[in-house]
């Protein structure tokens, strides 16, 4: 991971609720996390829906724009302040011309499309009780990283349904 930290020509701190993308434009950036908490949204009929959180250590990006260089409907905003590395897709591109960084890229790949199955297995899970669950076994550190409102938005469940859960 260090090898791709390392193409970050400059880290950026953001204020909390500042954005790193909104909605409708192009974004060919991937974000690693130094510090702070990241959130992944979308406007559903004008209600945010939480897809995704990253925090220190971790990798995010709207890769629906970063692969086909269109706008994108996400949103990416820091939680609270938050130091990010930016990592073009021109740097990436780069950085892909040997074999084994191309190897070494593909499985960076890999744990978000894994996260996006198992998202969408808690998305189908009837029972708020499995949806809170799998998420708790899965990233217990969301629950120390992440406010509970934008977790329980996440697990589509209200605040007080969260608050029951955590005290059974």
């Amino acid at each position: 991971m260090k090898e791709l930290i390392d193409l970050a020509e400059k880290s950026t701190t953001y204020k909390r609720n500042e954005f790193l993308k909104v909605g409708g434009t192009v974004d060919t950036n991937v974000y690693y996390v130094v510090s702070g908490s990241i959130r992944v949204f979308y406007l559903n009929e004008g209600i945010e829906q939480t897809l995704r959180f990253g925090y220190q250590k971790n990798i995010i990006a709207s890769l629906d724009s970063f692969f086909t260089g269109q706008p994108s409907d996400l949103f990416i905003q820091a939680l609270k302040k938050s130091v990010v590395k930016i990592i073009s897709r021109q740097q990436i591109e780069a950085f892909l011309i040997t074999d084994s960084n191309r190897v070494f890229w593909q499985k960076v790949l890999e744990n978000p499309a894994v996260e996006q199955v198992e998202r969408e297995i808690d998305l189908l899970t009837d029972s708020p009780q499995k949806r809170y669950q799998r998420v708790m076994n899965r990233s217990p550190q969301l629950f120390q990283e992440i406010p509970k409102k934008h977790i329980a938005n996440y697990l589509r469940m209200s605040p007080e349904t969260l608050s029951r859960l955590k005290k059974s």
